[in-house]
């Protein structure tokens, strides 16, 4: 038994509502191919009211909970494949910190996974335009009217970065491509450190179901990043897991390119939209539970585990 909200399943897919450490904790060893995820933010980004949200800690009780978490995504992760984790720098602020800089969460992920005794695959960084982010977080850093000001205070922009790594062991399901599958070109441009090609409003980000309070996501995960990771380095067939699924972005894309997926998203309005851009209806007339009034229920693992 697992502390699960609601759970839908179709042949290739299954989207559950609930705490990821719950889920992936009740997911067999060595089952996934490949997962990828943004985490959430600690204490940046409302996502949810409820206490089991990593978002809503900070310091030290979101890296004991998150550790936890990715301590369990090696253990399901088959040996010699991938995990890749989005993220970006933190900014900081007065209200929050006490002073205006960065926070290295990005050093801090390849640290809490290196710890896990995962291995450091490789890095990815995502370009963002500079004026972009300005108009649309005033981050003083970045406006122009700052080196008026003072500009020893202006700052270049961050970027966005697609850590991966990779689980000890020889990888029982090698992922071969051909050169026609896979031709030089497209490696190359996939094979450098930076991307500068990502269309930032490449996401399911516009049909997704926010609530009012909602605030804006700062690191939204676009879909050729997805496309990007699961085109390289998984099989057809393979299963995708993402425990921070969101709207279903992970998902989507999983299935737009013939794989399978395993979603877990806490939040009731983010797994509805989830549910349905995974191309199912929602159950209607479901009473929607309180965040924090959970629902002791059975995981249902499907057949995805079984048709591997």
């Amino acid at each position: 038994m697992t502390n699960l909200i609601d759970q839908q399943h179709a042949p290739r897919w299954a989207m559950y509502q609930g705490d990821s450490v719950d889920v992936v904790g009740a997911l067999p060893n060595n089952s996934i191919h490949y997962q990828i995820h943004s985490p959430p933010f600690p204490n940046l980004y409302t996502y949810s009211a409820s206490e089991r949200d990593m978002g809503n800690s900070d310091g030290e009780v979101f890296w004991e909970h998150y550790r936890y978490l990715i301590s369990e995504q090696a253990r399901v992760c088959m040996p010699g494949r991938l995990i890749s984790v989005h993220c970006m720098p933190i900014p900081t602020s007065k209200q929050h910190q006490g002073y205006i800089g960065l926070r290295d969460f990005r050093g801090e992920i390849i640290k809490a996974h290196e710890d896990a005794g995962l291995i450091w695959h490789s890095e990815a960084a995502i370009w963002k335009n500079p004026v972009t982010t300005a108009v649309r977080t005033k981050a003083l850093g970045l406006l122009h009217k700052q080196l008026k000001k003072d500009s020893c205070m202006s700052r270049q922009g961050v970027n966005d970065y697609l850590l991966t790594f990779r689980k000890p062991g020889e990888n029982p399901e090698p992922v071969s491509h051909t050169d026609d599958s896979f031709p030089v070109k497209e490696w190359q441009e996939m094979a450098s450190p930076c991307w500068t090609d990502i269309n930032p409003s490449d996401t399911l980000q516009y049909r997704s179901a926010r609530s009012e309070e909602d605030e804006k996501h700062i690191c939204p995960l676009q879909l050729e990043v997805i496309r990007r990771g699961v085109r390289l380095w998984t099989n057809p067939g393979d299963v995708v897991l993402s425990p921070f699924a969101g709207i279903g972005s992970e998902g989507y894309v999983a299935l737009e390119k013939g794989r399978k997926f395993i979603g877990v998203e806490l939040k009731r309005s983010y797994w509805e939209q989830a549910v349905a851009n995974l191309g199912a209806p929602v159950r209607p007339n479901k009473p929607k539970q309180p965040q924090k009034d959970v629902e002791t229920r059975q995981l249902d693992l499907c057949d995805l585990m079984e048709a591997q």
